[in-house]
């Protein structure tokens, strides 16, 4: 399985691929990182079922490395071997002084302290010290036990010759002075130009991994800058009788590419949730994809702004429902794990488990067995999604409405009766539900995904449901005929699902008025919640891993509440608002691994903190993302904090008795999914640099009074950047000039 690193951080983790030295992965990560990033790491771990996993090797990317390739790094890369002797982590606090007088020339350099050391001990910390090393002149630290946070303040001297001092003095003018917080642990040395961080022995016996790794680093601009661009966008929906004319949204398409087009629709979408107008938005796209269509067959055929606004906007606002529809029916499935198959050609009597009492197995058999199974899952699946017309989001259900009017008016044919409810099911069974039980993991309905006989009988089904989706109009006219034990289910569904998609829009249209400015789910929503250990903070005399009791927890973007059961009436609550940190915590503070700490701040200034134990690191990471995401605007967010724990009077990370965290936080570092909050300001930025990129195309509209207006905001928002761009380097040419 494949790890990865930001600086010294874990925010992702693949699944295991067992007993292969070839594994395929294919999973994908977004992670929004903060600014002063150094760099990201992949390592490549050997699992074990007894003792510890194994590093096979590693590759370390810079932040400039990856920043260097705009499109990208797509590539096989050699693993380098990791020695724990060599490998660097951390950062370090020191300054560098050089002093001449009549007698003497000398390098003065203070060892201030370090943090986030690599742990050396069996007991997860380390016993560092610090090293100066220049030619032949060397001096160190003392050796501070048992602290991967240690507090030197000492000054260490060397004296030097006068090639040395010209030398040395070239090497700090080129580094601009006195200068702090450099990412150096246990030795440093000074080379001209270069700062050596670690020495990785590189071996081509570890193998390669290929990778794809692109950086999108961006300027936000205050938010009055993107006011018109906003205004332009709103103006293009509220005028639905003029939907034919240009529009912002259709010059946007017209210079968008079709390999961008989804970020620009998901982005679109969340612009538009944000002004409470995604219904009207998704309206104005869907209207004039239906009445620039002849032949209902193609009707959103095709990878168009409005069929992919559609799809990210079910994303966006139905992941929870799809949850709620779904999850148990693949649970079943995953912890079942049934050899289904339907394809003689694919039949293989070697790989079935023992299904009844005889002794072997026919291929009739087989068959007969795979389609009572897959009739049962599927009957379940249907059920289950027929019966959720109350789940379903209201914003969602208004959209399937103005949809299912637009259809109805458009095609009046009565051979063409059927497409309104086609239009729906098309979205909502073959392009939401039925890519959720192919890839259950890509919808996080699962932290793995499936192994290859689970993922088979997912494929059977979702082919399956794309035919209900379809409602059963082209069953027997393709080359899978071995498919047709399941036609009589799914001709059988067709009444139940035009009956449950009528009760879908059965809704009244003001209901969404309601919908919040800045987030995507209703305060009351639940975005997380599930089985956590916490810790028992009273009872110091307990050991530590009988400190941590089961409680189920639930979040949402007002409260982080728990309680013994999920059925439990009474519960604890605290408030996001209080939140001020929440970050992993070291291994030896309990002996446990995969423990979080949420630091909260009450009214009186003091902080509390609660500790919770996750079942793995990818759990671990969901948890620490979505509350980090819910207290993304909180106003006392702590730059600081201890990995460790209060025990004795001190800290077991940094071994000082003060509150002050010995640590920088965090809580920038997200991983980015369709939970991720509504940010205007980011959002328009995107928009921003699309249309930057299609200017020329704007400009040879012939006569478009609208791509007029569009040039003119394009040119002032590029305007703007140049100002603030021009501001920082003027700053920053300030700091060096008074260091």
């Amino acid at each position: 399985y494949c790890i990865v690193k930001v600086d010294n951080e874990v925010v992702a983790r693949t699944a295991t691929v067992w007993k292969n030295l070839n594994p395929f992965w294919g999973e994908e990560f977004t992670l929004h990182l903060p600014m002063g990033f150094h760099s990201l790491s992949f390592l490549v771990m050997d699992e074990d079922t007894i003792g510890h996993d194994d590093v096979i090797g590693k590759i370390t990317l810079s932040k400039e490395a990856i920043g260097s390739q705009a499109k990208g790094l797509d590539s096989w890369m050699n693993l380098t071997r990791v020695d724990p002797d060599e490998e660097v982590q951390g950062e370090i606090h020191l300054s560098l002084e050089l002093l001449k007088d009549t007698t003497k020339s000398s390098l003065r350099c203070q060892v201030i302290e370090a943090r986030d050391l690599a742990p050396r001990d069996i007991s997860g910390t380390s016993d560092p010290f610090g090293r100066i090393i220049f030619n032949n002149h060397s001096a160190e630290t003392s050796i501070i036990k048992k602290t991967r946070f240690p507090h030197w303040g000492e000054t260490l001297e060397l004296e030097l010759d006068a090639e040395e001092f010209c030398y040395v003095l070239q090497y700090i003018k080129y580094l601009g002075g006195t200068f702090y917080s450099l990412r150096l642990v246990q030795e440093i040395q000074l080379i001209p130009e270069l700062i050596l961080l670690s020495s990785l022995v590189s071996s081509g016996k570890l193998g390669a991994l290929r990778l794809k790794v692109r950086l999108v680093e961006d300027r936000i601009l205050p938010s009055t800058y993107y006011q018109p661009l906003i205004e332009l966008l709103v103006e293009s929906v509220i005028s639905p009788a003029e939907v034919e004319d240009s529009s912002a949204l259709t010059m946007l398409e017209e210079v968008t590419t079709v390999e961008s087009r989804q970020d620009v629709a998901m982005t679109l979408v969340k612009i538009y949730l944000g002004q409470g107008l995604v219904v009207p938005f998704l309206d104005y796209l869907n209207t004039r994809e239906v009445n620039h269509t002849t032949d209902p067959n193609t009707l959103f055929r095709s990878n168009s702004l409005a069929s992919k606004a559609m799809e990210q906007f079910m994303k966006a606002v139905g992941m929870l429902y799809l949850h709620e529809v779904l999850k148990p029916i693949i649970n079943r499935i995953f912890d079942e794990r049934k050899y289904i198959e339907l394809d003689p050609c694919k039949i293989d009597l070697n790989r079935t488990r023992r299904i009844s009492f005889k002794s072997g197995l026919s291929e009739a058999e087989v068959r007969d067995f795979s389609v009572e199974m897959l009739q049962m899952y599927l009957t379940s699946i249907i059920e289950s999604i027929v019966s959720s017309v109350d789940q379903c989001p209201s914003v969602m259900r208004v959209a399937f409405k103005q949809l299912h009017k637009r259809v109805e008016e458009q095609f009046t044919e009565p051979e063409n009766e059927d497409v309104k409810y086609l239009a729906i099911s098309g979205f909502f069974f073959l392009r939401f539900f039925a890519p959720a039980i192919l890839t259950p993991k890509l919808f996080q309905l699962r932290d793995q995904h499936a192994d290859t006989r689970t993922s088979r009988t997912l494929l059977l089904l979702a082919k399956a449901l794309q035919s209900v989706g379809n409602l059963g109009l082209q069953l027997g006219h393709g080359k899978e005929q071995w498919m047709s034990p399941l036609h009589p289910i799914i001709l059988s569904s067709v009444a139940s699902v035009k009956d449950f998609l009528d009760k879908l829009i059965d809704v009244d249209h003001d209901i969404v008025s309601s919908v919040p400015q800045r987030a995507v789910f209703m305060p009351s929503v639940t975005v997380k919640e599930g089985y956590l250990h916490k810790h028992k903070a009273e009872g110091p005399q307990l050991l530590s891993r009988f400190a941590f009791k089961k409680r189920y927890f639930w979040l949402t973007s007002e409260t982080l509440s728990y309680a013994k059961t999920s059925d439990w009436q009474v519960r604890s609550s605290i408030p996001i608002q209080r939140v001020c940190a929440v970050e992993r915590v070291d291994e030896n503070a309990f002996q446990q691994q995969n423990v979080m700490q949420v630091i909260t701040q009450d009214n009186d200034g003091k902080l509390n903190t609660m500790y919770i134990q996750c079942k793995n690191v990818n759990e671990l990471n969901q948890w620490l993302s979505a509350i980090r995401k819910v207290s993304i605007y909180n106003e006392r967010m702590l730059p600081s904090f201890h990995p460790g724990v209060h025990r004795s009077g001190k800290w077991t990370c940094c071994l000082q008795a003060d509150r002050a965290g010995c640590s920088r936080t965090h809580s920038a570092v997200t991983l980015g999914d369709w939970s991720d909050p509504l940010d205007p300001d980011v959002e328009t930025q995107m928009i921003y640099k699309q249309l930057l990129q299609g200017r020329d195309k704007l400009r040879s509209a012939p006569g478009q009074s609208v791509a007029a207006r569009l040039l003119v905001v394009i040119e002032d928002l590029e305007q703007a950047h140049a100002t603030f761009q021009l501001r920082e380097i003027e700053d920053a040419t300030r700091v060096i000039l008074n260091p």
